[in-house]
């Protein structure tokens, strides 16, 4: 049986340092992501970053049941039809590349995991539309996070934005409890019915984080164990915040800038 872990306003303000940390990697990896620039280079820094903060990295020896073995890295790094889990390799990033970065590490105990899209060099129209629709799928999701409100509210906000450009939704992966560890429950699905699942009460910290390839919602495992690409070579991007229900707006905590 799962057990929902809900959060005093205390230990939600105790988040709060694992929240910026995390945006401020993402933020400094997305800026250093350039033409040339290889995947390698960017997990470095990550890992720098980490050390300078005293900061804990939630990937390094991950090995959940669907990954390959240990992680090994401290960031995902998922390149054009990589999506998610992207295992950082001896890669340098291309003209044109649309990149993927999703981070996670805990501070004083307390986790914080986001993602952000971003395209490397010139942009397709066809990546930025991809990508907008993550970040406004997001940006719904947080908007329904509200007591009252049931986690399929949330699903069914991301997949309301997705469906309106056309894409199609895989639930295999979606958003998560956050806590004292990275991945807890409740399973947060990027698509759903509204009015069903856990009801959001006051103290739900999860990682809301729809993630959309351009043409397809299926899915393979890269040779690699853990990168996630789509199975007919399209594209994908993936927007994640982590976020505290309260008894009115909800708390992004790993807002950046």
């Amino acid at each position: 049986m799962s057990v929902i872990e809900l959060r005093t306003p205390a230990e939600i303000e105790q988040m709060r340092p694992a929240g910026r940390f995390v945006a401020s990697v993402l933020e400094a990896t997305a800026k250093a992501a350039a033409v040339g620039v290889n995947l390698l280079e960017l997990d470095a820094l990550a890992h720098r970053m980490i050390r300078s903060a005293g900061a804990e990295s939630c990937y390094l020896d991950y090995h959940p049941s669907f990954g390959g073995s240990p992680f090994g890295k401290v960031l995902c790094t998922s390149v054009n039809d990589a999506v998610l889990h992207g295992l950082p390799h001896d890669y340098r990033l291309r003209d044109g590349d649309l990149l993927s970065l999703d981070f996670a590490a805990a501070v004083d105990g307390w986790v914080a995991d986001s993602a952000i899209s971003v395209v490397v060099g010139t942009p397709r129209d066809e990546d930025l539309r991809l990508i907008d629709t993550t970040r406004r799928a997001l940006d719904a999701g947080i908007a329904a996070a509200r007591p009252g409100h049931r986690i399929g509210d949330i699903s069914r906000a991301i997949a309301d934005v997705a469906k309106a450009e056309g894409y199609s939704i895989n639930t295999d992966f979606g958003g998560h409890g956050v806590g004292r560890t990275m991945h807890g429950d409740p399973h947060v699905p990027n698509n759903g019915r509204p009015g069903r699942g856990l009801p959001l009460r006051p103290g739900l910290v999860i990682a809301i984080e729809p993630w959309f390839l351009e043409t397809t919602d299926r899915i393979f495992t890269d040779p690699d164990g853990w990168t996630l690409r789509s199975a007919d070579g399209s594209r994908g991007a993936h927007s994640e915040h982590t976020i505290a229900v309260t008894e009115g707006d909800p708390i992004v905590l790993t807002q950046r800038g």
